[in-house]
């Protein structure tokens, strides 16, 4: 099974370097990272093609945004199966990728486990976060998933589509939302740690980003689930982010 990994940056030269690298130690032979560039001012593309690797790919131009650069990673995936990984993130161990394609065998999508981190330094994650299983109706009951460490098979993503570019941090959960709530797509889960992802993104930058990411994932629920104005998912969901920004 290929898989596709899509990588978005910008200005992400102090990062993208560790990021690529646990990529390329991924021991799963039959894989491809598409690096999708938003003109960066700094060292970032220089660092990508430094790599020098047939694995991955480069396109760099201006973007509207990071779903907007993801899209155009997604129209280019070539792969069985797909997934994200942020340009400061890293895979946690070398058989990621190969615990990944493993689930997919049996399911349409896989999330394993998320540990946040301050820095990619070897200290302990400061949150971890275990996934479960998606159920009918969970998402009106506050269901979220680890989008890093959720993995498709293509045929989701022919059926769900790009994701929308109308959210600044929750386009990922609507995805997932369509995929799972609307689509009815097959879900499992991998018990074991894929990514580290490091703390300080849109949806996990401060207090801001936390509100303004319940409002976003709020707006959605409206519009897909017909919730009203407020529902419990909202407040469940909150508290979960703000435990988050509190670790």
């Amino acid at each position: 099974m290929k898989i596709s990994v899509v990588m978005a940056a910008w200005n992400s030269q102090a990062t993208i370097a560790t990021a690529i690298g646990s990529f390329l130690e991924q021991d799963h032979p039959d894989k491809e990272l598409i690096v999708v560039d938003g003109a960066s001012r700094d060292a970032t593309c220089e660092i990508v093609r430094g790599f020098g690797s047939p694995l991955i790919t480069l396109h760099s131009e201006p973007d509207k945004g990071i779903y907007d650069a993801m899209n155009k990673g997604l129209a280019r995936v070539s792969g069985d199966a797909f997934g994200c990984l942020n340009s400061d993130d890293r895979y946690a161990r070398k058989d990621s990728l190969g615990l990944i394609a493993a689930a997919l065998e049996t399911a349409d999508l896989v999330s394993g486990v998320l540990h946040f981190v301050r820095e990619h330094d070897g200290s302990p994650p400061v949150r971890r976060w275990v996934p479960v299983v998606h159920r009918k109706g969970a998402y009106a009951r506050g269901y979220t998933l680890p989008h890093p460490t959720t993995y498709a098979r293509r045929r989701v993503l022919d059926r769900v589509g790009k994701f929308s570019t109308d959210y600044r941090s929750a386009s990922d959960y609507d995805w997932l939302m369509r995929a799972l709530e609307i689509e009815g797509f097959s879900h499992a889960i991998i018990n074991e740690v894929l990514v580290d992802m490091r703390l300080g993104g849109e949806s996990t930058g401060g207090l801001r980003s936390v509100v303004n990411n319940a409002r976003e994932m709020l707006a959605i629920r409206r519009n897909r689930l017909g919730s009203g104005m407020i529902d419990m998912a909202l407040f469940l969901n909150l508290a979960k982010k703000l435990k988050q920004l509190g670790a």
